[in-house]
């Protein structure tokens, strides 16, 4: 491991977190973390249940619980959720302690991604105006990220080799 740091990635939801997370974790021999699906095993429910049965601040609350503890306590490959990186103390931990990467895409992309995907709480009852809205208010939060990685007109393997050139570099 070149650098003691984690890995972070942050992303509007549907922007590949997960997908290159892992890949790039493999790649580097590093375990993954996807804050939403420890949140899944914690609650044992899905994301958009604990949305819809919980409410969103209570969401909020063990998102930020679970993602504190393991950007604190584990090393490796984390992907947060869509909205964690918003929470200001996760915010402030990322950017004062780890690599960040925002994986950035254009907004009509990430729009035909998550429009209708029931598991993504915040898209099943937005518009395609209100996602749009969303998308341009954390983009301003998501660019305090130590890289931004445009991923548009790239493959998933480009976008890892891209953040592990970065990684190795540190």
């Amino acid at each position: 491991m070149k650098s003691k740091k984690n890995l972070v990635f942050v992303g509007m939801m549907g922007s590949g977190k997960s997908s290159i997370g892992s890949m790039v974790s493999k790649k580097l021999n590093l375990n993954f973390f996807d804050i939403d699906q420890l949140i899944e095993n914690d609650q044992k429910m899905k994301v958009s249940k604990v949305f819809e049965t919980k409410g969103e601040s209570f969401f909020r609350d063990i998102e930020k619980k679970i993602t504190l503890n393991i950007l604190k306590n584990k090393r490796g490959v984390i992907s947060l959720g869509g909205g964690a990186f918003i929470t200001r103390a996760i915010k402030n931990e990322v950017l004062e302690n780890h690599l960040s990467f925002w994986l950035n895409w254009n907004i009509d992309t990430l729009i035909n991604r998550i429009k209708n995907s029931k598991k993504r709480p915040l898209a099943v009852n937005s518009s395609k105006n209100e996602l749009t809205e969303i998308l341009k208010k954390r983009s301003i939060i998501y660019s305090k990220a130590l890289y931004k990685i445009d991923c548009e007109n790239f493959t998933k393997q480009q976008i890892t080799k891209k953040i592990i050139d970065i990684y190795e570099a540190n």
